[in-house]
């Protein structure tokens, strides 16, 4: 399985400065092991920039095939950020989402994922979300407290149930096997929080390349608004 990846990310149109992270930082093809993915930075928090950034170091640190589990990378990011904090106090309460994806040979690929930042697969045009948010809103729509159309305008919808840097920390994963033709998303809130599936999908679908997919998402979100920072990274598996 050959894959194809593109990465983009863009401060928005509000914020004052862009606390997400994505790798890899640049567009390329390869057989695999591939690691891609996105870190959102605590907004509001202290050096959410430099929690995100931790987490990627933390996660590409060795190679794509070296024998570590996906999970085990992003709690590996999670450590590095208690430990700058153990270091330097006036960091504490900094923390980032992580979201990360290992594309193997053997055409399948293992997802690891905290926060609220997403992974979608694009298959035969339908989009699917494959990670769950770690968020109250999701939790409460999920006990059937709150309905999803109501979710963008809950009070609450912006509140981590889970993320790194703030302690222990428990990391959900997914394996896919991957058809030829499959195309995978990873991003940040400042994607989703703009955009809806369908909007997305639409997107996915009517353009083939990996960097203009990329970049039209992003340009879509800063029109539709731009609160946040966006953050996307898109890999194409082609046989």
């Amino acid at each position: 399985m050959r894959y194809v990846w593109a990465t983009g990310t863009h401060q928005g149109r509000i914020r004052e400065r862009n606390e997400d992270a994505v790798f890899p930082e640049s567009s390329g093809a390869g057989e695999g092991p591939v690691l891609a993915g996105v870190a959102d930075g605590m907004g509001g928090h202290v050096a959410g920039n430099i929690a995100s950034e931790l987490a990627v170091a933390a996660v590409t640190k060795r190679p794509p095939g070296d024998d570590i589990e996906v999970d085990d990378r992003v709690l590996a990011a999670n450590a590095a950020i208690l430990e700058r904090v153990h270091e330097d106090q006036d960091l504490a309460g900094m923390g980032t989402t992580m979201t990360l994806g290992r594309f193997n040979e053997d055409e399948t690929v293992d997802v690891a994922h905290v926060g609220d930042s997403r992974c979608y697969l694009f298959r035969d045009g339908e989009l699917t979300q494959i990670t769950a948010d770690h968020t109250v809103v999701a939790e409460l729509v999920a006990l059937g407290h709150l309905k999803d159309e109501d979710v963008h305008t809950h009070p609450q919808r912006h509140f981590l149930t889970r993320s790194l840097g703030l302690g222990p920390v428990s990391v959900d994963t997914d394996h896919l096997k991957l058809n030829s033709g499959d195309r995978v998303l990873f991003c940040s809130d400042g994607l989703t929080s703009m955009l809806s599936d369908p909007e997305i999908a639409a997107i996915v679908e009517e353009t083939s390349d990996v960097e203009a997919t990329v970049w039209s998402l992003i340009e879509a979100a800063n029109a539709a608004g731009g609160i946040d920072n966006i953050t996307v990274a898109v890999v194409d598996a082609r046989s």
